[in-house]
């Protein structure tokens, strides 16, 4: 497993389906599907908690704020900064444990001593973004969500990364994905976070068991001659690491060479022993 360190983020304690975060000086208990053992103390009268998420029993759910605490805030990690915002279904705009996978895709762009262009798919908020924009990437950022897009422009311009080469697209991924393959543009490295379900912009659908592999095969025919990676990332509990690295094997590998690696990622707790678990990633790498 590859656990995440920050400064400004940290997991106070977990248990009974919840875990207790400091996102800055900002404390949240939310729920978390992979907590199914018992809480050490009441983390809901946990001195200086701000806000409880509490998920409803058919869907859904709501914030419960216990104090006070700004609407929105800013959190650091290294030089990237983040906007940090409560919103719809527990979220907060940004998944800290992903921070292992932008130190490895910022090590690597940097090592490659060339111009890196980037395709971040299913980008979210764009902490992928920032982080290859950072490290002197050319990214182009996709999501199907407005909001989201235009949250990541918030936080490359947070993280003084205004003037970086970023192209922000409000789209379908795989009809995205297509069109750039009928352009004939290339990429020498292509990010995806897809969801277990979704709907793009137009209500495409999206269903991971029958969508990934066909998607990965196509995100090949954009890789230039050279790439440097392919990463997927992915909190869907039954793709297994060993599943990522088959599907990378079998789409990338078979026709670049080089290797692929998988592994569990998560955060450490303050927990003596605890280690949360917060989803899987996969990489081929071109050496």
């Amino acid at each position: 497993m590859k656990v995440a360190e920050w400064k400004d983020y940290s997991v106070i304690a977990t248990g009974d389906g919840y875990k207790l975060e400091r996102w800055g000086d900002v404390i949240l208990l939310r729920p978390d599907p992979q907590v199914i053992w018992k809480s050490s103390f009441d983390m809901e009268n946990y001195g200086g908690l701000s806000a409880k998420y509490l998920r409803s029993d058919t869907g859904g759910g709501k914030w419960i704020f216990k104090g006070k605490m700004p609407s929105e805030w800013v959190i650091g990690y290294g030089g990237l900064k983040f906007k940090i915002k409560p919103m719809g279904f527990k979220h907060t705009g940004l998944f800290p444990e992903q921070a292992v996978n932008w130190d490895m895709m910022s090590a690597l762009i940097r090592g490659a001593q060339r111009e890196i262009s980037v395709l971040n798919l299913f980008a979210y908020t764009g902490g992928a973004t920032v982080a290859c924009a950072a490290a002197g990437a050319k990214v182009c950022h996709v999501d199907s969500a407005k909001a989201m897009v235009e949250r990541a422009g918030e936080n490359i311009r947070l993280s003084g990364l205004k003037d970086a080469p970023v192209r922000y697209i409000v789209d379908d991924c795989k009809k995205f994905v297509e069109r750039e393959i009928r352009r004939n543009r290339k990429y020498d490295a292509v990010i995806m976070d897809p969801p277990s379900y979704g709907r793009g912009p137009n209500g495409e659908m999206w269903k991971l068991e029958t969508e990934l592999f066909p998607l990965v095969e196509l995100c090949e025919k954009l890789l230039s001659d050279n790439p440097l990676f392919f990463l997927i990332n992915s909190y869907t509990t039954g793709l297994q690491p060993q599943v990522i690295k088959n599907i990378l094997e079998l789409a990338v590998k078979k026709f670049h060479g080089g290797r692929t690696e998988a592994y569990e990622v998560g955060l450490k707790t303050e927990e003596e022993g605890v280690i949360l678990p917060c989803g899987n990633s996969g990489i081929w790498l071109n050496d």
